[in-house]
């Protein structure tokens, strides 16, 4: 199974893409639906964000109060490398539980949409990775229409994220989302099929022989992580 990669920038239209690929029946595992399940009441990523930060992080209920967090965590560096600790490693747990179902199922590939797919280094372990692009002026424009900010406010919350053009060079395919939403479902239509035609008959195979789709599987993404390193190495020079 072709196990891809789909990131962008605040305001390029990710959530768009993903929603259009699902819309074409493509599987895909949404890191932010996971980042909240895995703080659901009972599971041990909230009981260690109460152990870290006290009970006052719940809400009468029993669900975590995501605002109060965001206040502490924002103001502290700290406090927000401890909260990375406990969530992302239970997110990556159930995206790879979420992938390995879609391989279970006999999927010829399946898209996991991660905001930080490239800050956080998962970007060296999909097949392929795909960035939802829009040019900086454009963004810029979407997310002050988005969140009825200012120029100042919206530039800054831009500042303070891996800019667009950063995430390119990370690439194989790249979504051009400029333009109109009918152009955009045009160029999905598109990057579907050069994505099934990547995926090609062996990863079926490989669904038809687990142990030897694992091996063939762990064999190339090792290769594709140390390629891509070194080509991001390439661009830094």
């Amino acid at each position: 199974m072709l196990v891809i990669g789909l990131t962008g920038g605040i305001a390029t239209g990710k959530s768009t893409v993903s929603s259009l690929l699902r819309a074409h029946h493509v599987p895909i595992v949404d890191a932010d639906v996971l980042a909240r399940k895995v703080v659901e009441p009972g599971t041990p990523a909230l009981a260690a964000i109460v152990r870290t930060f006290g009970p006052d992080v719940l809400l009468p209920d029993g669900t975590l109060d995501r605002p109060r967090l965001g206040r502490i965590v924002f103001a502290d560096e700290g406090a927000r490398r401890k909260l990375n600790a406990i969530v992302h490693p239970a997110v990556r747990r159930e995206m790879f539980w979420s992938v390995l179902r879609h391989w279970w199922r006999g999927e010829r590939m399946c898209v996991l949409d991660v905001p930080l797919l490239i800050e956080g280094g998962l970007w060296k372990w999909v097949g392929k990775v795909v960035v939802v692009y829009c040019s900086a002026e454009i963004q810029l424009h979407r997310l002050m229409n988005r969140d009825n900010s200012t120029r100042e406010d919206a530039s800054a919350r831009l500042n303070s994220q891996l800019p667009i053009t950063e995430k390119i060079k990370y690439a194989d395919l790249v979504i051009d989302n400029s333009g109109t939403q009918q152009e955009l479902e045009r160029e999905i239509g598109a990057i579907i099929k050069k994505l099934r035609d990547a995926a090609g008959w062996s990863w079926r195979l490989s669904w038809l022989f687990p142990p030897w789709g694992v091996a063939s599987a762990i064999w190339m993404l090792s290769w594709r992580a140390l390629r891509r390193s070194q080509r991001h190495k390439s661009h830094k020079r």
